[in-house]
């Protein structure tokens, strides 16, 4: 009935009126999240880190170096996760998070960092210790994870590759 109703828009009820909404032209944004994200520099703990999932992956027979090796591994390690659940999935989200993140490292021109934004404090990669460009690779695979996605590296991966190289 809504779809052919005569009713107009004025004869709806309106909504009480909020102080300050909508904003005035000029008015500034408060939210956290308009705050910009803070870095610094690896220390050895989180160089070790790096350097310990490199070498798990290339355990795994997987290939920083080739988006289609990480995709395979990730989408392999997810499947045989999704069928039994067993085994620390925050720990292979890891792995392939620094896989990622050493592909950028090398083919762009992002550098590691430990980013700290309104969301927390992780391994990053950014275009500079101010950071105008940051990614930080354990969401880009957390969330993936979270909805079953596989094959999606390749596309995504490049896609920044393309964006930001050397």
């Amino acid at each position: 009935m809504g779809l052919f109703s005569r009713k107009t828009h004025e004869d709806k009820p309106q909504p009480a009126e909020q102080p300050g909404f909508p904003p005035e032209p000029g008015d500034t944004v408060s939210d956290d999240r308009s705050q910009p994200a803070e870095s610094q520099p690896l220390g050895q703990e989180d160089q070790d880190r790096i350097a310990a999932a490199l070498d798990r992956l290339q355990n795994d027979g997987v290939a920083v170096e080739d988006l289609h090796s990480l995709s395979d591994g990730l989408d392999t390690a997810y499947r045989d996760w999704a069928r039994t659940h067993e085994g620390d999935h925050g720990a292979i989200i890891e792995r392939f998070a620094v896989g990622i993140g050493e592909h950028l490292s090398r083919r762009t021109d992002l550098d590691w960092r430990i980013v700290t934004d309104v969301f927390g404090t992780d391994l990053g990669l950014l275009d500079g210790p101010r950071g105008g460009f940051m990614v930080v690779p354990s969401n880009l695979v957390a969330a993936r994870w979270m909805r079953g996605e596989t094959g999606w590296i390749p596309g995504v991966v490049g896609h920044l590759v393309s964006c930001r190289e050397r």
